[in-house]
């Protein structure tokens, strides 16, 4: 079986239900540990009554330490102290032996079970995925900013080393853990950048299709569309399937119009891979909405607890736009063509 967890609130609840139903799409075998950041969430989700699905609140893991931080920090970086929370949390109160933490963004286009296969053989205690940026003088930019590794699907295994791992980390981010770039932390993301050099038995996915994402989409091309799954390959025409992509960063516009800032040119690789996602992305949300009443406001995205970046996150973010083709009509998705 299969362990993953996850956290979110009801603005990302859209989000997460699409994680949750790519997986049942591609896997039989196994668990979403969700852990609800608000009320509404987790009432919704425990009203849906998702068979894989195990729904836990906020509550569940807060400790006075953690609800400081939570009166300090924003909202996204509050969740982001708590993702070693979560998995320390899950892992100690679960009959499991391991457990992958995937951010709520992610959206699984292949079996999962891939990946694992790989993460056994190198009997990894711990297992992190690289940004993949490209190796270029913005691609040493970003990866100074944000560090090699991105906390996106992070595996920890229940053993002495595995949980000394975990632990470090989550002191770490209890100690400090805010959208501010700094020579060796920024967020709970560069921590990861120690953990070869501290611990033994942490391994480096190797698996291309495991980590595609906007920043390094532009590295890739579409070779075979089968049906719901999609292969890909590099540069080099390495050839491998897409496990799961991160959509990371859409940002909704005026007008029915979302910036999906992909990051790539390639009408058709972005298209590929983002008209179905967002498809299901509007059903959702209709469904939400029309029979939950959830607020799906732009004004809630904010990422700072610094007022002024706060401010430049809420409402000038979304008008980034590096290529036209990244701005999708969402009244017009049945006519987008790849």
């Amino acid at each position: 079986m299969i362990n993953f967890c996850t956290l979110f609130d009801s603005y990302y609840l859209d989000k997460g239900i699409a994680l949750y139903k790519s997986l049942e799409k591609v896997s039989d075998n196994f668990s979403l540990f969700t852990y609800c950041f608000d009320d509404r969430s987790y009432e919704i989700l425990k009203g849906m009554n998702f068979s894989h699905m195990i729904v836990h609140h906020h509550s569940c893991f807060e400790t006075p330490e953690l609800l400081g931080k939570k009166r300090e920090r924003s909202k996204a970086e509050y969740c982001w102290t708590c993702t070693p929370v979560i998995i320390d949390y899950t892992l100690k109160n679960h009959e499991i032996d391991s457990c992958t933490y995937i951010d709520s963004d992610l959206y699984f286009f292949d079996d999962p079970q891939i990946l694992f296969d790989e993460i056994h053989a190198a009997d990894a205690d711990v297992t992190i995925v690289p940004h993949r940026f490209k190796d270029n003088a913005y691609g040493k930019k970003l990866e100074k900013r944000n560090g090699k590794y991105c906390v996106q699907f992070n595996y920890f295994r229940k053993s002495e080393n595995g949980r000394k791992v975990l632990e470090w980390w989550r002191d770490q981010c209890l100690e400090w853990c805010y959208d501010i770039p700094e020579p060796n932390r920024m967020g709970d993301q560069k921590y990861l950048d120690q953990f070869k050099i501290l611990f033994k038995g942490v391994y480096e996915l190797e698996h291309l299709g495991g980590g595609v994402a906007p920043w390094n989409l532009e590295q890739y091309a579409i070779t075979v569309l089968d049906g719901k799954r999609i292969r890909m390959c590099d540069d080099s025409g390495k050839e491998f399937p897409l496990i799961f992509y991160h959509f990371q960063n859409i940002r909704y516009l005026s007008g029915r119009k979302v910036n999906i800032k992909s990051q790539t040119k390639d009408q058709k690789l972005k298209y590929t891979i983002y008209i179905p996602y967002m498809r299901e992305i509007e059903h959702i949300r209709k469904v939400l909405v029309r029979d939950y009443g959830v607020d799906f406001s732009p004004d809630r995205l904010v990422r700072s607890s610094n007022l002024i970046m706060g401010f430049l996150q809420r409402h000038f973010a979304a008008l980034k736009i590096k290529y036209l083709s990244d701005v999708i009509d969402l009244e017009k998705l049945n006519d987008y063509f790849y």
